[in-house]
């Protein structure tokens, strides 16, 4: 018999499916389940897009679950930001506390008379108890395992009261939480990823409680009442759970209930090895958001760098990621990431983004909205800004650098002294002259190349200036600037009769 019931709880997925890679499409349930304690961060989100990547691959539904049962830690806004953020990443859940869903509602703290009559069988059965040990006695118990150099652990003290102990207790209104009786022994699961697991924890832990005396849910309760209630078929979540995941698998068997299957994900960690740190402010999705990177950089480089893919490389899209994700190949090695080589990855998306047609429009708007933010007395034609981000493509990781003080002659007229003009060249006005003839006289479609052609055979015929001197000299007239795009670049950018302007202006004093 306890042999059946082993085989009960090793059951990996629900009856009727076949196994993770057979599993038929209605079936495959999952959910991202953060706690609104914080804003989204990059681990987080590698986790929300596994189980995203996990659903679409098999046409299934993706659930996003708040788990704002510690109400003492619970940050003002995190909740809407986190499901913002979700939608910005072009990963938006199917069913959430925004979208609603049949299985609602989507935030724990909606849904306590779940877990008290999850919490009354448990009692009923004997698997759980009433615990009135004071916080004084717990503190007490965690200083003396402290002073014999052992690990703090709760020593099931009330696990023995009889049924008339409790009474009398109750009766006395004395506080108390709820705790669920670990069975000893070693207990097996098996992982999708990690295989076969073996934990004996009440070896290790004493007695969890599931219910505190707020009437709150802990993790352990109510993850597997909601998990449950919610038809998830899949939990992916990150290996810091697999631990827990014999208690949680105990809880389902003490229920009755059948559990999901279970595939813990390596850590997204710095390059070096360290954790992510919340106390890192570059880590949280709403930075990369400020500083204009697009989504599909994010989920491009957090997948890079593990495994589930085919192979690493750089410019993949959520249709590809959707494509090539393969859950049983994810390793156990934890994911190193580099975020050195973010510009990189940014070239690469941002160069794809102005490629591709329906993609470049949004960039124009976006554009044109952050610079009727920085210049709010100008305005800016969409066919110019379009002219620019077609350019300067492959040279920008973000599209907010052409925000950035090189790139102002794009959008505002410089200054410039004629002292540096005369101190770049004798021949200023002569070089002026032969620019504005040709740009008189050049098409209106020619191209980078061809203006090159033209600007360095007609320049190279002044004999007091050399042509790299004319080139500075245009250079500063055009953006005020000594350095940065070529002369021809620049020329093309700002239209010829913008250059013709400035070059008249500039040289006519």
């Amino acid at each position: 018999m306890r042999l059946l019931l082993v085989r009960v709880l090793l059951q990996a997925v629900r009856p009727g499916t076949r196994g993770c890679a057979g599993v038929t499409h209605k079936e495959i349930r999952v959910r991202f389940a953060p706690s609104p304690t914080g804003f989204l961060h990059l681990g987080g989100l590698r986790t929300a897009l596994y189980n995203y990547l996990f659903a679409k691959k098999h046409g299934g539904v993706f659930i996003l679950r708040l788990e704002d049962t510690d109400r003492s830690r619970l940050v003002p806004g995190a909740a809407g930001g986190i499901e913002d953020m979700l939608e910005w990443a072009g990963i938006p859940p199917d069913e959430s506390p925004r979208r609603g869903g049949l299985y609602g509602p989507y935030e724990q703290s909606q849904r306590l008379n779940l877990y008290h009559e999850a919490v009354q069988t448990l009692l009923e059965s004997g698997a759980a108890y009433r615990c009135f040990c004071t916080p004084q006695r717990l503190e007490l118990i965690k200083k003396e395992a402290l002073r014999s150099r052992q690990t703090p652990r709760y020593d099931n003290r009330c696990r023995h009261l009889t049924p008339s102990q409790v009474q009398e207790k109750l009766s006395k209104n004395l506080p108390h939480v709820v705790r669920f009786q670990l069975p000893g022994g070693a207990h097996s699961f098996q992982d999708l990823v990690y295989g076969w697991t073996h934990h004996d924890v009440a070896s290790v832990e004493g007695d969890p409680v599931i219910l505190k005396g707020d009437g709150f849910p802990t993790y352990h309760l109510a993850n597997v009442v909601d998990d449950y209630k919610m038809a998830v078929s899949h939990v992916l979540r990150g290996e810091e759970w697999l631990i827990s995941t014999t208690k949680h698998l105990l809880m389902y068997r003490a229920l009755g209930w059948q559990p999901p299957a279970y595939a813990h994900l390596p850590l997204l960690l710095n390059k070096d090895g360290s954790k992510l740190s919340k106390r890192q402010g570059d880590i949280f999705i709403q930075h990369f958001v400020q500083r204009g990177h697009l989504p599909d950089t994010l989920l491009d480089i957090i997948t890079n760098c593990g495994s589930g893919f085919a192979g690493n490389q750089i410019g993949r899209t959520l249709p590809e990621l959707i494509q090539q994700y393969n859950l049983q190949s994810t390793s156990t090695h934890s994911a190193l990431m580099d975020l050195d080589k973010l510009p990189e990855f940014s070239r690469v998306h941002l160069t794809r983004w102005i490629e591709g047609a329906d993609t470049r429009v949004q960039l124009v708007a976006q554009l044109q909205s952050l610079l009727q933010e920085t210049y709010k007395d100008l305005t800016f034609d969409k066919d110019y800004i379009e002219r620019i981000l077609v350019l300067r493509m492959g040279h920008l990781n973000l599209l907010t650098d052409l925000l950035s003080p090189n790139y102002s002659y794009l959008w505002v007229r410089p200054s410039v002294r004629q002292e540096d003009l005369r101190r770049i060249s004798s021949e200023a006005r002569e070089i002026g002259s032969l620019v504005v003839q040709i740009l008189q006289n050049s098409r209106h479609d020619t191209s980078l190349e061809l203006l090159s052609i033209e600007l360095k055979s007609r320049l190279q015929q002044l004999k007091a200036t050399k042509y790299s001197t004319s080139m500075k000299l245009l250079r500063l007239v055009l953006s005020g600037l000594e350095t940065g795009p070529s002369v021809a670049e620049m020329m093309l950018a700002l239209g010829p009769e913008e250059s013709i302007s400035r070059l008249q202006k500039a040289l006519s004093s």
